[in-house]
């Protein structure tokens, strides 16, 4: 009992965070989002949809079309730093994957903004190398810019888990492909990514719901309309104080998100063989 006891002591502390920093919040926010001053309602989505339908699609799309890049980009550098025999450039890609990773979304976005502009650095050094004139430069802020930052920030930790879970592939199985005659390609599809497919898929649902979640990088980057759900709802409630309208966008947004986990679980079970 005393140990009991004294394990409880030791969980208090952590649990008192979770309820309230998140699952206060949490139930607020739900609560919020279907209720009204005449009981449940369901006016508050129907105002999002009304509104903000073109921008919820927005963001699907950027979400989207960035873990698709984002999964080419980590698997490739993963694949490069597990198979290749080339250990300086095993070791210039591990440095420079790893440069994102410690950097704040709100300083990734301020230097992409200042990078990515029409007269940025990367137009000015285009300009300046002679592979372009000043009339033909062009600005990549908006949604390329955006998708640009997300997939720029997010590698570094896509990549991690991925290597590290390439590297943790028996070495046997990469051995005995080599001495059958297999090529890196055919090791890589056919011998380590079917291995390292739940941490692949962990790494796509945790970037997703990064990127849904970050309001910086489409504030900053962005040039208007539509613009992603982030945006929306730090409007609503900043200029109109309408929290009702900003929670019903953000059960929006879990829904989005527990449709990649969903997804990801599936996906998971039937390949373990479970229906």
């Amino acid at each position: 009992m005393r140990q009991t006891f004294n394990a409880f002591l030791l969980v208090i502390p952590a649990t008192l965070m979770i309820g309230i920093f998140f699952l206060w919040p949490l139930g607020y926010s739900l609560i919020s989002a279907f209720t009204h001053e005449t009981g449940l309602t369901l006016a508050h989505f129907e105002k999002v949809f009304s509104l903000y339908s073109n921008d919820i699609l927005f963001t699907l799309i950027i979400v989207l079309v960035s873990l698709a890049i984002l999964a080419l980009l980590s698997i490739t550098i993963s694949a490069v730093i597990v198979l290749s025999p080339c250990r300086r450039l095993v070791k210039a890609l591990a440095f420079l994957y790893r440069l994102p990773l410690f950097i704040p979304f709100i300083v990734a976005a301020q230097m992409m903004r200042t990078f990515l502009a029409k007269n940025g650095l990367m137009n000015n050094t285009l300009v300046a190398l002679g592979v372009m004139t000043p009339m033909e430069t062009t600005s990549l802020l908006g949604w390329s810019g955006i998708i640009i930052t997300f997939v720029w920030k997010q590698m570094a930790f896509t990549t991690l888990l991925i290597s590290g879970a390439m590297a943790a592939v028996e070495p046997t199985h990469i051995l005995a492909a080599k001495n059958l005659g297999a090529s890196r390609m055919r090791i890589l599809f056919d011998i380590i990514l079917p291995q390292v497919l739940p941490a692949i898929g962990i790494a796509m649902v945790l970037s997703t719901v990064t990127m849904m979640s970050v309001l910086s990088v489409p504030l900053m980057i962005g040039t208007g309309t539509p613009t992603m759900m982030t945006v929306d709802m730090a409007f609503r409630v900043n200029s109109y104080g309408d929290y009702p309208v900003a929670n019903a966008m953000g059960v929006i947004s879990y829904l989005m998100c527990a449709a990649m986990s969903w997804f990801y679980l599936r996906h998971s079970l039937n390949a373990k063989g479970n229906p």
